[in-house]
């Protein structure tokens, strides 16, 4: 399976990136705008206002591939703050506190940030063009 699937990995990636930046903006809109979800929206000056500030313009930057491992490394570090504040006081498993989405997409934007844009990116396309 390794084999037949290792050609596509940089597609694939490609997709994970996107995808995953999509949905951590939707975190970030939903803060800050209140939609989707209808939530209320959080004062700018506020903690949870850089939070939805750095999800929305760093989900966006990671999805279309823009400085990519600097938009992932500052989300990772976002991830790993907001596990630590608002999840492990409650308990010190991530089922249990309900903290698991933070501790993947910790995991997951470190990955990014070591990773970078790889293809389908602006990133990528930038280079072609120098």
């Amino acid at each position: 399976m390794e084999r037949f699937l290792s050609k596509y990995s940089p597609y694939l990636y490609a997709i994970l990136r996107t995808l995953a930046g999509l949905m951590f903006a939707m975190h970030g809109t939903q803060k800050l705008f209140g939609w989707p979800g209808g939530n209320p929206t959080v004062p700018l000056a506020s903690l949870m206002g850089v939070a939805g500030l750095i999800e929305c313009i760093g989900g966006l930057m990671i999805a279309f591939g823009i400085l990519t491992s600097y938009a992932a490394f500052i989300a990772s570090g976002e991830m790993a703050a907001a596990y630590f504040k608002a999840h492990a006081p409650h308990s010190a498993l991530p089922i249990v506190n309900h903290g698991e989405l933070a501790v993947l997409y910790c995991f997951l934007f470190l990955y990014m940030a070591a990773q970078g844009s790889g293809l389908c990116s602006i990133d990528a396309m930038m280079r072609r063009k120098s």
